[in-house]
């Protein structure tokens, strides 16, 4: 388990890749995003897209599971919110999407100081290193109960 001791501003950690087929977004759309570009293949062509695209929140959605896989195991308590999420371009069926993490900040909580808060800047890049997504999160960490 890594603690809040255990971050250090600027550590960076790489997912492995997932990646999305056609039904995966079919379903996610009509359940979550049913609009006919993440839903209907034919629709799609004549959309801005020119085709099937992932909902962007199917996108972030992977990229929260991808950092969680990727993440060794910290010790997060709850999260506090997300910053400058951004859609740079869309993922379709086929592509695979990867996480690269970097911390950017950390803070014992004021309010709690059995935790740390933590900052971290995600960037979700496709299979040719394109930017799809990207966001800051912050979260609670917690603190070693000997550091406390």
């Amino acid at each position: 388990m890594r603690f809040y001791e255990d971050i250090s501003v600027g550590d960076t950690h790489h997912s492995d890749g997932y990646q999305l087929s056609k039904e995966d977004i079919i379903e996610f759309g009509e359940k979550y995003d049913p609009q006919p570009f993440h839903t209907d293949e034919e629709a799609a062509k004549d959309s801005v897209f020119g085709g099937l695209v992932a909902s962007g929140w199917q996108t972030a959605a992977v990229s929260m599971r991808l950092y969680v896989e990727s993440s060794e195991d910290m010790a997060t308590q709850a999260g506090l919110g997300v910053d400058d999420l951004r859609w740079h371009r869309p993922l379709r069926p086929g592509d695979e999407l990867r996480l690269e993490t970097e911390i950017i900040d950390k803070r014992i909580s004021e309010s709690d100081t059995s935790c740390g808060v933590v900052t971290t800047r995600h960037q979700g890049l496709n299979q040719d290193d394109e930017l799809i997504i990207s966001y800051a999160a912050t979260a609670m960490v917690r603190r070693r109960a000997d550091e406390q």
